[in-house]
């Protein structure tokens, strides 16, 4: 499988409801309970009500179908096996997977020799 490295840190924020992302990499979610906002660290919001910093990422590259089945599974469990906690989001074509960035060198070298092949983010995406 092919996986993307992300340039950059990442914050994971808990905004107040009228927060809105305006920056060009961001997950939020939205619900009953509360709004959640993945961002680059430099990227954080000033309303935000609590934040988690210092994520490093990957992405899995090319589109997954919807009927792939354990493409996750595989991946946390090589994680999970080197006690390396994730933090997982997905949009329509793919999923992205954040480890603190004191475990990314050893999440991507695990995930290397299970046969997963990185290639690195330019700057500029």
């Amino acid at each position: 499988m092919m996986l993307r490295r992300l340039a950059g840190e990442y914050t994971v924020c808990k905004v107040s409801p009228d927060a809105a992302a305006r920056t060009p990499f961001s997950f939020l979610s939205v619900t009953d309970s509360e709004v959640s906002l993945l961002c680059r660290t430099e990227d954080v919001l000033v309303s935000v009500t609590a934040r988690e910093d210092g994520w490093k990422g990957f992405r899995i590259e090319g589109q997954l179908e919807f009927s792939l089945v354990g493409v996750l599974y595989e991946l946390s469990g090589i994680l999970a096996k080197e006690n390396i906690g994730i933090f997982v989001t997905s949009t329509y074509d793919t999923d992205y997977i954040f480890v603190k960035k004191e475990d990314f060198a050893r999440a991507c070298d695990a995930l290397s020799r299970a046969g997963h092949i990185f290639t690195e983010e330019s700057a500029g995406e």
